[in-house]
């Protein structure tokens, strides 16, 4: 953890992970620059993530105005995670705070987590209220993650938390450590420990532009959060696997039995067509789950780096 001193007049630094974002830097930096100069010792790194749009260039003209602006730009769309962890890899403060580029993460919140991380504090996440706004889809999809998270990960995710938290430098330090492929930060974060504590906020609507989450990538997203920290999928389809099995020699034993000891005549091929048919499918589903397991341990053993920058501007 950082000394008391550090603590008293700190180095904050501010990660902000960027996507065709062009529509919301300057208001976004409009917003965190007083918040920010509450706290002489300062950086504000921007990664850029493979923006096609004029991302990079405002950052770069809000650097030449303000010297703690610092650009860091990938080489491609590496993704949101990725993206964090590059800045997370590069920040110097005693203190990081990440939030999303789009304004839903209320800058003005920051003053909190600091104060938070003063009282002894080492993760200060934030966990958002319901917002109605959405539609009943996202928020329905969004409730079974956590509550499937909850049940089948190994790490303990509370409903409504984000990116936008503040973590100790030494916290920092051991999540740069972790060289994985498929990065899921909220679980990592989770996972490592340390005193940790929730503040509670109401999301704002996003200032300009669209979400850059679409289902797809949030089913992604979702996926390798519960399957990077937990093998209980694994469990789960051969416990399944077991109770068809089961249920398949009863009725294997049904049939013989007919068969040998009765004149009825065998009837119900839409019965066995249907049972052919549903235990095809849970074994397809538990060959996807093995798959998917399967599939990360290659890419890993490949060990190929989370992202690559191609530029930074400090």
């Amino acid at each position: 953890m950082s000394d008391a001193p550090s603590k008293n007049a700190p180095f904050v630094s501010v990660v902000v992970p960027c996507f065709n974002e062009a529509g919301n830097i300057q208001a976004l930096y409009e917003q965190l620059a007083p918040v920010l100069a509450s706290y002489p010792t300062h950086e504000l790194l921007f990664v850029d993530d493979g923006s096609q749009d004029e991302t990079v260039s405002l950052i770069e003209a809000l650097s030449k105005k303000d010297a703690c602006v610092k650009l860091i730009q990938l080489s491609r769309n590496f993704g949101h995670q990725a993206a964090l962890k590059a800045g997370l890899d590069s920040a110097e403060g005693d203190c990081v705070i990440s939030l999303d580029a789009d304004l839903q993460h209320p800058p003005e919140l920051i003053p909190d987590l600091i104060k938070k991380w003063q009282e002894g504090y080492e993760v200060v996440f934030t966990q958002r209220e319901e917002d109605p706004s959405l539609s009943w889809l996202k928020r329905a999809t969004s409730k079974l993650f956590y509550r499937l998270a909850q049940k089948l990960s190994s790490v303990q995710i509370l409903q409504g938390t984000a990116d936008f938290r503040l973590l100790d430098r030494e916290v920092v330090d051991v999540l740069k450590q972790l060289d994985e492929s498929y990065l899921f930060i909220r679980g990592l974060v989770s996972w490592v420990g340390f005193k940790q504590t929730a503040i509670s906020y109401k999301p704002q609507g996003r200032f300009a532009g669209k979400s850059n989450y679409t289902y797809g990538k949030m089913f992604s997203l979702a996926l390798s959060g519960i399957t990077s920290f937990s093998i209980r999928p694994l469990q789960l389809s051969m416990l399944l696997g077991l109770f068809i099995a089961t249920l398949a020699g009863i009725y294997g034993l049904y049939v013989i039995y007919i068969f040998a000891f009765t004149d009825q005549a065998m009837q119900g091929w839409a019965s066995t067509t249907a049972s052919v048919l549903f235990i095809g499918g849970v074994q397809l589903i538990m060959l996807g789950v093995l798959g998917e397991y399967v599939g990360k341990g290659f890419m890993e053993g490949k060990r190929r780096p989370t992202y690559i920058i191609r530029k930074q501007k400090f």
